[in-house]
């Protein structure tokens, strides 16, 4: 198998800015592998969607990350650990239910389950939603859509005190996508003020 990729980006400043390169240019493992999973999940019948921070990119905010994150059902989850698990795909370690690997690529791939609840896991008006009502598809990927990912990122950096980079992650899409006030009617009611309070001090920081 692989080393893993987040260990090879560590191996060495001329790593890391290998990488980066690659992915920046839209090339690489981390993409490889994103493909190679949608691939997999095609044959396999398994609604997905991309999230997290290759969702940022595919909306326009592209930053370095080292790992893909998925959000399926938990029946598709059970269906790709029965699959795919050991069929290019590995558990990050023993006992591991949602974080797996490509042999070939060495990067970590994690789940999220529709209906659990972003940010501290608390039930809360925003949770997963069924991937299959909220991804849109971006270049033959399918990627969580923009309202949504803005959402559970508001809903997890506003009640898990080590997700802030979330609400950085909504700031920098917010000056990416030139969004307004008004996008707030897209969202739950319970980030509506969260996004508002963000846009507006984008807004301040851009004069």
């Amino acid at each position: 198998m692989a080393t893993p990729y987040e260990t090879r980006l560590r191996e060495s400043f001329d790593a890391t800015l290998r990488e980066a390169s690659e992915f920046f240019m839209g090339r690489g493992d981390l993409r490889a592998t994103m493909k190679r999973l949608a691939g997999r999940f095609a044959a396999e019948g398994i609604a997905y969607a991309v999230i997290g921070g290759m969702a940022l990119g595919e909306h326009g905010y592209v930053r370095m990350t080292d790992d893909v994150d998925i959000l399926v059902t938990r029946d598709g989850l059970k269906r790709f650990t029965e699959h795919c698990v050991g069929l290019g795909y590995t558990a990050t370690h023993v006992g591991a239910e949602r974080t797996f690997r490509d042999v070939e690529t060495g990067v970590r791939v994690e789940f999220l389950v529709a209906g659990e609840y972003p940010g501290d896991g608390k039930p809360k008006p925003v949770m997963f939603p069924d991937p299959s009502t909220v991804a849109i598809e971006v270049e033959g990927i399918r990627v969580v859509s923009l309202p949504r990912l803005i959402e559970l990122k508001l809903a997890s950096g506003m009640t898990a005190p080590d997700r802030l980079r979330d609400l950085a992650d909504v700031q920098e899409l917010i000056r990416a996508e030139a969004l307004d006030e008004k996008f707030a009617e897209q969202l739950d009611e319970s980030v509506r003020s969260k996004f508002s309070e963000l846009a507006r001090a984008t807004k301040h920081a851009s004069r």
